[in-house]
C-alpha cells in the first residue's frame, strides 16, 4: 500500500507565502508523476502542478509564475512552494502520485488565504 501525507497547510493573509509538504511512503513500480491538486468547497477538484520522474514540471495557469513545485527523492517528499497567494487560493490541497497503471492521493492539507 502507498501512502502520502500532506503537511504545511494553515491560514495565510493574501500576499503572503505557504510550504506545503507530501511525503510518499514508498514510490511504486513504473512511477510517472507526482502532483498537486485542490478542492474549494463547492467546486471541483483541479490541478495545481505536476513533476516527473526527471524533474520536469507543469503548473495550471492560474498558479503560473506564483507556485513552485520541487521534489526531493532521497526523502521521498514532494514541495509546492506557494507565494503572493490570493484568496481564490483558499481550498485543501491534495498531493496525488501516478504510475503506469494506478493512482494514490494524500488525506489533503487546508489552505486558508485571507483577504
Amino acid at each position: 500500500q502507498v501512502q502520502l501525507v500532506e503537511s504545511g497547510g494553515g491560514s495565510v493573509q493574501a500576499g503572503g507565502s505557504q510550504r506545503l509538504s507530501c511525503v510518499v511512503s514508498r514510490y511504486p513500480g513504473c512511477t510517472r508523476e507526482m502532483s498537486w491538486y485542490r478542492q474549494a468547497p463547492g467546486k471541483d477538484r483541479e490541478f495545481v502542478s505536476g513533476i516527473d520522474s526527471r524533474g520536469a514540471t507543469t503548473y495550471a495557469d492560474s498558479v503560473n509564475g506564483r507556485f513552485t513545485t520541487s521534489q526531493d527523492t532521497a526523502k521521498r517528499t514532494v514541495y509546492l512552494q506557494m507565494n503572493s497567494l490570493k484568496p481564490e487560493d483558499t481550498a485543501t490541497y491534495y498531493c496525488k502520485i501516478s504510475t503506469c497503471l494506478s493512482y494514490y492521493w494524500g488525506q489533503g492539507t487546508q489552505v486558508t488565504v485571507s483577504s
